[in-house]
């Protein structure tokens, strides 16, 4: 692989650093910061050679976990793992060949909207706008058990869905 000029290798790698960092707990201002960190701190590294685009993507995460793990420490909080070769299982799992999550995001976009009214609004206002179970509830008309059990069928249905949505694109890209 021929190196990438800094422009291609932080637009090609910056999406997937950004959302492991969100993965990582950051919310979004800190995986700004800490990406654009990753990326001063490797391109003015004299030794940084780009092997290839997964060799290149592991070092950018690693970098980035780095970054955090010092954040928090400056800042007294909570450490984070030390077990970063299960964080980079787990990420490897979730996002695959696809380094920058895209595929993912596009698949769960494309999934949620296969939901019922009801579950995607009882998602939305569970994860986007922390809503206890028992006001969606009361917004859906439904008991807060009925709002959980809810999501948990929506949940499952994601899961499958998206699961499948990523085992379809890896099989056309094996072909």
């Amino acid at each position: 692989m021929s190196e990438r000029s800094p422009a291609e290798l932080i637009q090609r790698h910056q999406n997937g650093i950004w959302r492991y960092l969100r993965v990582l707990g950051c919310d979004a201002t800190t995986a700004d910061d800490l990406t654009q960190e990753t990326f001063l701190r490797v391109l003015r590294r004299d030794n940084f050679v780009q092997h290839s685009d997964q060799a290149t993507s592991e070092y950018l995460r690693r970098t980035a976990y780095n970054l955090l793990v010092s954040n928090h420490r400056k800042l007294g909080r909570m450490q984070v793992t030390d077990s970063t070769s299960l964080l980079d299982e787990s990420w490897q799992r979730w996002a695959g060949k696809d380094l920058t999550g895209d595929e993912a995001v596009d698949a769960l976009r494309r999934c949620m909207e296969q939901l019922s009214d009801r579950a995607r609004r009882a998602l939305e206002m569970r994860f986007v706008e922390n809503a206890p179970r028992v006001e969606i509830g009361e917004e859906l008309g439904i008991s807060d058990h009925g709002a959980r059990n809810l999501m948990q069928r929506a949940k499952a249905q994601l899961r499958e869905c998206v699961a499948e949505r990523l085992r379809s694109s890896i099989d056309t890209t094996n072909v």
